[in-house]
């Protein structure tokens, strides 16, 4: 066999081969769910017939039930609710029937002949006494019987397996019930089972199709392309390398933007959210205190109406992933942050010294979401009673110092511990992305949060 010939067999017949072990797999768990279906679509379809049932046992009780609950118990009472009973119908072949204790049948819509009859030896084509059952059934406190009985709109004299639900009139003497006809759940079982069939051997076409497509195409395809094969399987060779180093970078362009939103979110958009959560829990102190006069509450309450806007603005960048543009100079955001997450209780400083030329948007935003970070820290955690922030620029780096006079806090205890201090941990590495440096100073008596970006020559 030349070598073009074993190519494309080794290349169609497994693929065939695999194409029908699928198709066979597939209809032998289609037929099996189909099976299974199907013994749990039956109890559940009989059990949602006799919730019917008993629904409209109850709907014909309560259609008479100011007859009954009347207390009488004579014949014009009886005969206005057997009126009332032979008119209610649903369906084609929905009724309610009437017996009394004796087995004599006193309504069936559908058997006026058998009326005034009396029913009690009646048997069904099974030999089963179907009167006295449901005499029986109903004396008991009512329930469901089953039994065969002629079904009317079939126009056939042959009985049908019917599902009956009874219950006792005892004031009257009367059994009240109705019944549904079982063979239309078999035909609508048996419908389920025809659409699956259908289903199944539509399935089997589009296998047997799609088998027949994929082997022209491989057969036309290595016909066509077979002399060039070496030339082309050096180009896949090349295309996977260059495929496995996209996906590389595709995951680490992932990985990176994943980082870059968790450390937007948390050093961006968390700190505004808590100075505005601070600000409305101090107008609300603010207001029963002011004794009538609530300037201080109201100015509070538009900061933080204000920071709230921000807030807002921030979440809409990082959801977009743009940087804003910003006009103001990274001292006037930082007096600006100062203003917004001071409050009475703890007033903060600020100081700027020199002049920032020379730092990069990302560094810039590095010091801001630094000071963010360090200030929510102060008035969640350090218990201050004021805080200060300065700015400063040298020759060869900026400097930017936090500091506060509160309680302090064990560092190493947070530097040793990697699932506590994730906002320390943010910020060194969000400094460190833009070559900075971050220490930390705490004692008894305050801490000072100091970060370092060296200027570029």
């Amino acid at each position: 066999m030349k070598l073009r010939h074993k190519i494309i067999l080794f290349a169609v017949m497994p693929l065939a081969l695999a194409l029908c072990a699928i198709a066979l797999t597939v209809r032998h768990h289609a037929i099996s769910l189909a099976q299974q279906e199907q013994e749990v679509i039956k109890p559940a379809y009989l059990a949602s017939k006799e919730a019917e049932l008993k629904n409209y046992v109850a709907l014909a009780t309560h259609a008479i039930a100011h007859l009954y609950k009347s207390g009488r118990t004579d014949a014009a009472a009886k005969n206005e609710a057997k009126a009332i009973l032979e008119k209610l119908e649903y369906g084609d072949d929905g009724y309610f029937f009437v017996y009394d204790l004796q087995g004599t049948m006193l309504i069936h819509p559908r058997q006026q002949g058998w009326v005034g009859k009396n029913m009690w030896d009646f048997k069904d084509a099974t030999g089963k006494l179907i009167i006295q059952s449901l005499i029986s059934r109903a004396h008991a406190g009512g329930g469901y019987e089953t039994f065969v009985w002629p079904k009317p709109s079939s126009g056939s004299p042959d009985p049908k397996p019917k599902r009956a639900y009874v219950i006792e009139l005892p004031a009257w003497g009367w059994v009240l019930g109705t019944g549904v006809y079982l063979d239309d759940v078999d035909d609508a079982l048996a419908e389920i089972d025809s659409q699956v069939s259908r289903n199944i051997d539509n399935t089997m076409l589009w296998i047997a199709a799609i088998a027949f497509l994929s082997a022209a195409a491989i057969f036309l395809g290595l016909l066509l392309n077979i002399r060039e094969r070496t030339v082309m399987d050096e180009k896949l060779s090349v295309a996977n390398t260059e495929l496995r180093a996209l996906a590389q970078r595709v995951i680490k362009a992932r990985d990176e933007e994943r980082e870059r939103i968790e450390n937007d979110l948390h050093d961006g958009l968390k700190p505004m959210l808590v100075a505005v959560k601070l600000k409305i829990e101090t107008g609300v102190i603010q207001l029963p205190k002011a004794g009538g006069h609530i300037a201080p509450a109201e100015i509070t309450f538009k900061s933080a109406a204000g920071l709230l806007k921000d807030s807002l603005g921030e979440l809409t960048n990082i959801i977009r992933g743009i940087r804003p543009w910003r006009s103001n100079s990274l001292a006037q955001r930082l007096k600006q942050l100062t203003f917004d997450m001071a409050h009475p209780g703890m007033p903060i400083e600020f100081c700027a010294k020199g002049e920032m030329h020379g730092l990069s948007n990302g560094a810039e935003e590095a010091l801001l979401m630094i000071a963010k970070e360090a200030l929510t820290n102060i008035i969640a955690h350090a218990a201050a009673h004021q805080a200060e922030v300065r700015l400063e620029s040298t020759e060869h780096c900026v400097k930017l110092a936090i500091s506060d006079d509160g309680d302090g806090f064990d560092v190493n205890h947070f530097n040793d511990n990697p699932g506590r201090g994730i906002g320390l941990s943010s910020m060194k590495k969000r400094l460190a992305s833009v070559g900075g440096q971050l220490t930390i100073t705490s004692l008894p008596s305050g801490t000072v949060v100091r970060a370092t970006i060296p200027l570029p020559d």
